[in-house]
């Protein structure tokens, strides 16, 4: 893929911050994220209307409502200090960039798979110094890519949700020449987690496993349709269950059982391993939360699968090699874990303390390396395919390959669907990739 950077620039907050406003200290929890920066591409066809100046003009449109919406957006026009865990928001600005992509963009959805290693140069540089980068790549048949990174410091993925709502909408109302109105139709996001979730004694912080370098990891997608997921909701269902599995739950286990069987392959038993999802914190505080607070408020829901012990210990006497178990089984656990989670009330002067201790409940089982630890997040159910800037919603939105060993779900253009993110480790890839399940449960027809 030839992208050729044409320009890049600050765009900053259109009216200033205010002064007591302009240093943002950063929560326990945003202080132990990874520094890293997720990554969001949202793909929009010509609509045989894109000539030359209607591109260019769509393109100062994105700066326009990025500027205005940086004035409630405005810690993401900052610089994080790092020594201090704070937000320097004196509005530095967002690192804009502008680029020209040879070819058209039905040759990348074409070829969506073969394309991913090649997807990076659409979502901007990482080691620069803003918080916020945002690439607007114009292909030569008038389509449009504009890739979003957001420092994992400041913001969650709900957050970064929000953000990327609040910049489409506030294109759309300037588009229809309605931004006097922006004010009534859009909430003001907060940022003021650290005062308001008053912590209680917070646990000591185990040391985060490190991330998975280039060098070792690989990232695959692989769809599920909407068809395919109805029949594994069916299967693996049962009457025992207090609720029907949802999707993403059936292919969470599905994706989980595979796992587990790379693992048996490769250690010749099967192990006690860990489904770790993630789950917004936000819905189960109380009292609740100020609309579209922002930050990061992700805990952590673990299935555990306990692996029986196989024989006595004496070497001498052949065990059978147990098979691992069936999806049924992985379901309901998932059921449980996920129902138990969603009804556990946190009070807001527990929310940190119990966001810290999920993590490292999940830090210490990595450590000791005797338990196999499952990444799961899910970003199903993100209006993702209605992020309209005013010319039209998304046909696609992917990630980029990420140094982070896990599972992402994303929403197919259908809505039904789930398209699976897959970044592991790159001798493993290849016999998950060949798991009976995964070849029978996807499509390989998908583009």
């Amino acid at each position: 893929m030839e992208v050729q950077i044409m320009c890049t620039k600050l765009i900053k907050p259109s009216a200033p911050t205010p002064p007591h406003l302009r240093t943002l200290k950063l929560s326990p929890v945003d202080q132990i994220q990874y520094s890293i920066k997720p990554t969001a591409l949202f793909y929009y066809s010509a609509d045989g209307s894109a000539e030359a100046e209607e591109v260019e003009r769509r393109v100062d449109l994105l700066e326009t409502s990025l500027s205005e919406t940086l004035t409630r957006f405005y810690p993401l026009a900052g610089r994080y200090i790092e020594d201090g865990n704070w937000v320097d928001c004196t509005d530095e600005g967002v690192e804009f960039t502008a680029a020209k992509v040879k070819g058209r963009l039905g040759e990348v959805l074409s070829r969506r798979d073969e394309m991913i290693d090649e997807l990076v140069h659409l979502a901007g540089g990482e080691s620069t110094s803003a918080v916020t980068l945002i690439q607007v790549n114009m292909f030569e048949c008038g389509g449009l890519v504009i890739g979003i990174r957001i420092c994992h410091h400041l913001f969650d993925g709900f957050s970064a949700a929000s953000f990327i709502s609040s910049w489409a909408s506030t294109a759309i109302s300037i588009h229809l020449g309605l931004i006097n109105d922006l004010d009534q139709e859009i909430i003001s996001p907060t940022f003021d987690l650290t005062s308001i979730l008053s912590p209680n004694d917070l646990p000591e912080m185990k040391p985060r496993p490190p991330l998975m370098g280039t060098d070792n990891g690989v990232t695959k997608r692989i769809v599920f349709d909407g068809a395919k997921i109805s029949a594994l909701r069916a299967i693996s269902h049962d009457p025992s269950f207090p609720r029907k599995p949802s999707r993403v739950e059936v292919v969470t286990a599905l994706v989980w059982r595979a796992r587990m069987r790379v693992s048996l392959a490769k250690h010749g038993r099967l192990r006690t391993s860990l489904a770790a999802l993630t789950m917004d914190l936000r819905l189960r505080i109380v009292p609740p939360l100020p609309p579209s607070s922002c930050g990061n408020l992700v805990s952590m829901a673990t299935a555990r699968f306990v692996a029986a012990e196989s024989g006595d210990g004496n070497m001498e006497v052949p065990v059978p090699v147990p098979e691992v178990p069936e999806l049924k089984i992985l379901v309901g656990l998932l059921i449980d874990t996920m129902t138990k989670s969603k009804e556990t009330v946190v009070t807001r002067e527990d929310a940190f303390p119990t966001l810290l201790r999920t993590r490292n409940e999940l830090y210490e089982a990595v450590e000791k390396g005797e338990v196999d630890v499952f990444m799961f997040t899910s970003w199903c159910n993100f209006p993702a395919y209605k992020i309209d800037f005013g010319w039209g919603k998304p046909v696609w939105m992917s990630r980029i390959h990420s140094g982070f060993e896990a599972a992402t779900f994303l929403d197919t253009e259908g809505g039904d669907g789930i398209e699976a993110w897959l970044s592991f480790n790159k001798q493993e890839m290849p016999l998950f990739l060949q798991d009976k399940d995964i070849l029978a449960f996807t499509s390989q027809e998908a583009p």
